[in-house]
């Protein structure tokens, strides 16, 4: 929900997301497969709201939520629904990216989705009064960082560190990957894994590896060292170039 990659290597794209929240939110359920608008879609259920910040369809789609927009905004609850619901309406679509430009998001906070349809990728955001859709290189990487939890000084200060193990790592694979997101580089507040005296803490790090026909999972709760990993089979609807 707060840190998000994505990377495009040897025929695999990899996505891999650190959900931060506070110690005071409910832990979320184990990730499950559910039947929704006859899609198969993975993921690990906000027990609070219903909802997820990370999502993967059988038709190849992933999309992953962070929280804010471009800067950091003052929350105005109540809202309509939760971010999370929002998630699974757009990647439930026939075409998630339409939905999202057509779909109403008056009183809904502030968010942004990093959204990867076959051959598109996306970077969605909502600031409370204005869409912005952003098309991107798929074969480029990214990476994301929540506007409400870090500043923009140390969101370019993770952006090089994200640079420097891509141009550095002498393998780069999801492994290699995963080790990334788990780093905390000796810094509570704005490591990758944080642990904030305010009770802001890495929950979890979830990753989706979409190769052929295939998503492959790995989710590790922080929390409770408990590892969940799965593989769906993929059908993807035909790609318009």
């Amino acid at each position: 929900m707060c840190t998000v990659s994505f990377i495009s290597i040897k025929g695999k794209t990899i996505i891999t997301s650190n959900r931060d929240e506070n110690i005071q939110r409910e832990k979320a359920a184990a990730p499950s497969v559910e039947l929704l608008n006859n899609k198969r879609i993975f993921f690990p259920k906000d027990s609070k709201a219903g909802g997820t910040w990370f999502a993967a369809s059988d038709k190849a789609v992933i999309a992953v939520l962070l929280n804010g927009a471009f800067v950091k905004h003052t929350a105005s609850p109540p809202y309509r629904k939760s971010r999370g619901l929002v998630l699974l309406e757009i990647i439930e679509a026939d075409d998630p990216f339409l939905f999202f430009k057509k779909m109403d998001l008056q009183d809904i906070e502030p968010f942004t989705v990093m959204l990867y349809q076959p051959a598109n990728l996306y970077e969605l955001r909502w600031d409370g009064n204005k869409k912005h859709e952003l098309k991107l290189n798929i074969l480029q990487n990214y990476i994301w960082s929540s506007a409400t939890l870090y500043t923009d000084e140390v969101i370019q200060h993770r952006k090089n560190l994200f640079n420097r193990f891509i141009n550095d790592a002498e393998i780069i694979n999801p492994g290699s990957i995963y080790q990334f997101h788990a780093k905390n580089n000796r810094d509570d507040e704005n490591g990758f894994i944080i642990n904030r005296q305010t009770g802001m803490k890495t929950f979890s790090i979830t990753q989706a590896v979409l190769q052929h026909n295939s998503i492959s999972f790995l989710h590790n709760d922080l929390l409770t060292d408990q590892k969940f990993e799965a593989t769906m089979h993929i059908n993807p609807v035909p790609v318009n170039l």
